[in-house]
């Protein structure tokens, strides 16, 4: 069942929104060779707790950290711990909040140090993939028009969509209906209606869409061992069209 937000319940998913995505700039600026992911894990987790609100992931169905960090062919879902960062790496950060009863979820991977032409046209791709997602939720649409722009941008662009894993509904739980996939027919799913809000997530690898999970039980990877980039916001839908609440 999927639960529609008052513009009350919005603005309640904003507040949460504005602490995590003050939580990724303070990483970026954190985010250098030789730094470990735990290390940005304690941070992240010592700010997020200082504005009053939690860390949605902590805990949730066990994960062990407060933040998501997945390098290179980690697709999502990395534990943080002692590895250390090296120039030339990708990192996907993933990081939830939850404030006053409601949570947000956003993601973005950032370059470690100076990175190769091809990994900087990955990102891009990526990033333009949640960009144009946003553009197609509008009211009166579809969801099979979010998922096909992430799919059309990315294939365009000799990248593949990663289709195991999805965006979802976000709310007083962390995953609420509906599922948001990054490949689609444009048309098709349901109809976006004004108090609608969902993490549109897309996931592009540089190879193959195929991932498998790694012996941790967390960290997912790209089969073919290629990269992948992490792109994610949480976006309501209104009657004006999409507003993205993680900005």
């Amino acid at each position: 069942m999927i639960i529609y937000k008052s513009p009350r319940e919005i603005e309640k998913i904003r507040a949460a929104g504005q602490i995590l995505a003050r939580t990724l700039k303070l990483l970026s600026e954190n985010i250098r060779p030789g730094v470990t992911t735990a290390e940005l894990d304690r941070i992240a987790d010592d700010f997020i707790r200082a504005n009053k609100a939690k860390p949605s992931f902590k805990g949730y169905n066990g994960f062990p950290a407060s933040i998501c960090t997945s390098i290179d062919e980690e697709v999502v879902h990395g534990l943080p711990g002692k590895r250390r960062l090296l120039e030339g790496q990708v990192i996907g950060i993933d990081i939830g909040v939850y404030l006053n009863g409601y949570h947000s979820d956003a993601a973005f991977t950032f370059p470690v140090g100076k990175i190769d032409k091809d990994s900087e046209k990955h990102l891009r791709i990526g990033q333009e993939c949640l960009e144009k997602a946003i553009e197609a939720a509008q009211p009166g649409g579809y969801l099979g028009d979010i998922s096909w722009a992430v799919q059309e941008h990315a294939e365009k662009n000799g990248y593949s969509v990663v289709r195991d894993l999805v965006g979802h509904g976000i709310g007083q739980s962390m995953h609420e209906e509906p599922q948001v996939p990054n490949y689609g027919k444009p048309g098709t799913n349901i109809v976006l209606k004004p108090g609608l809000v969902i993490a549109i997530e897309p996931m592009i690898n540089a190879g193959g869409y195929q991932v498998r999970i790694l012996k941790d039980n967390w960290t997912i990877v790209t089969a073919d061992g290629a990269r992948s980039v992490h792109f994610e916001h949480t976006v309501a839908i209104t009657e004006d069209g999409p507003v993205i609440l993680t900005k």
